[in-house]
């Protein structure tokens, strides 16, 4: 944990300018090389990832500076992703050398640190009275039906402001991100069981997944506080429980830089309570897996990714005896099972032995297709818990997948590799897992 002198003296500079004029030449000029330049399938597929996200750094009616858009389909940006994807895109133009410095505004151009900064600017100066943050900011609408949350916001600002060494935007996001986390004590804890309850299919980004089979899409009258009349519903879910564990992390963390010791304490006491209760409640040793508990407290036994949502936010300690025991059969049986998630473009989105498991693959099917997302955010969980040889072999058929195509959609095929036609190119998460992971690839075989 670090204090407030230490965030200020020792984050790392955010460098790599994206030129307003000539935004793709100055951004590729910042990347690093992934491989040796010499081989020109890699070096073309990197030009054309910067490309796409260059072309990606937009704005929307509500909020006038430039973020980071997801791309193809989707114009604006979602909570579950932008914020976390806006960070990765930082560090692509991180310029290690030690040193924090603010871009003049007057010179015209904007960095990726600001385009990170502004992404996650946009969900805080939007957030509501009550302290709701909007589940996405589009071009067409702020949207408030759902809670749509992933990656912590509260995890992804911290690491930004360590990054920039951005105090104010450090006070912003902690301030914002605790009255998200009292909003959702408010209104998603229905049941006061301490963990956080899904109402819909959109809470958890889950497009057309059958873990939400029977549940609407949106809350009643695109109210986020309103649950559907249904005996099964609410629920309570490992992944946004997760989401809630790191966010508070973050936010001890945040508080701590700040200078407020009885609230890091309290926070990271709150996130003790809720990984407790995720490991006591919402975990089948029987099946090795974390499931959905519903309001008839009966698990919905569909193997998801939701196993490695909770693993992204490191809710199992290993240097606990019974998470590690637990870890290793999480990993073995579920996760690095080829029978289940291990496919051969790993991970799937259901498990490939599921019964549940959707074919043929539609679009935008969290039913089964290896996404982009799960697929970004692999390191946040994968080198913590040590497991470096088999990220290095998920991200070496991720790039090989995309060089094939460089079109940079969002799904594949988990056995073939195969991207889903119908869902057009120029997907951000895409381009950043080819930049990301052939620039840790990269490091690791120069």
């Amino acid at each position: 944990m670090q204090d407030r002198r230490s965030f200020l003296v020792g984050a790392t500079m955010l460098a790599g300018t994206l030129a307003a004029s000539k935004p793709f030449e100055v951004f590729a000029q910042s990347l690093k090389p992934a491989v040796a330049t010499a081989d020109t399938a890699w070096q073309h597929t990197k030009d054309e990832a910067a490309r796409v996200l260059a072309g990606n750094v937009r704005t929307v009616p509500s909020f006038k500076q430039p973020v980071l858009f997801e791309g193809s389909t989707y114009q604006g940006i979602w909570q579950e992703c932008g914020p976390h994807e806006s960070l990765v895109y930082a560090g692509l133009a991180h310029d290690k050398s030690g040193k924090c410095a603010i871009p003049d505004p007057a010179s015209g151009e904007i960095t990726a640190a600001q385009v990170a900064r502004n992404t996650h600017m946009a969900f805080f100066a939007l957030q509501r009275p009550d302290g709701q943050l909007p589940a996405s900011v589009k071009i067409s609408d702020v949207g408030f039906g759902q809670i749509q949350m992933v990656v912590p916001i509260a995890a992804t600002a911290w690491e930004l402001a360590q990054l920039t060494c951005d105090h104010e935007f450090l006070e912003t996001a902690y301030n914002a991100c605790s009255r998200w986390d009292a909003w959702l004590r408010q209104y998603r804890d229905t049941r006061k069981t301490g963990l956080v309850e899904g109402f819909c299919t959109y809470d958890t980004g889950h497009d057309n997944s059958p873990r939400w089979a029977g549940i609407p899409n949106r809350c009643p009258d695109a109210d986020a506080r309103k649950c559907p009349p249904l005996a099964s519903m609410p629920r309570l879910c490992p992944d946004l429980s997760a989401t809630v564990y790191g966010g508070r992390v973050a936010l001890a963390s945040m508080a701590r830089a700040l200078g407020k010791t009885s609230e890091a304490d309290r926070w990271q006491a709150d996130a003790e309570k809720i990984r407790q209760l995720i490991i006591a409640k919402l975990y089948s040793s029987e099946d090795a897996a974390f499931y959905d508990l519903d309001a008839q407290n009966k698990f919905a036994r569909v193997r998801s990714d939701v196993i490695s949502r909770v693993l992204g936010e490191h809710v199992l300690q290993t240097s606990n005896k019974r998470d590690q025991a637990i870890f290793e059969a999480v990993w073995a049986r579920q996760i690095h099972n080829p029978s289940a998630f291990w496919a051969p473009y790993p991970l799937s989105s259901i498990a490939l032995d599921d019964p549940t498991f959707v074919r043929p693959i539609p679009r935008n099917s969290w039913g089964g297709a290896s996404q982009a997302l799960t697929a970004l955010r692999a390191p946040r969980w994968m080198v913590h818990y040590g497991k470096q040889v088999e990220l290095n072999e998920l991200m070496r058929q991720w790039c090989a997948a995309i060089m094939r195509h460089t079109e940079f959609r969002q799904q594949i095929d988990p056995q073939t590799g195969d991207f889903t036609q119908p869902d057009p190119g120029g997907y951000s998460p895409a381009a950043l897992v080819f930049l990301d992971f052939s620039n840790r690839l990269g490091k690791r075989t120069a």
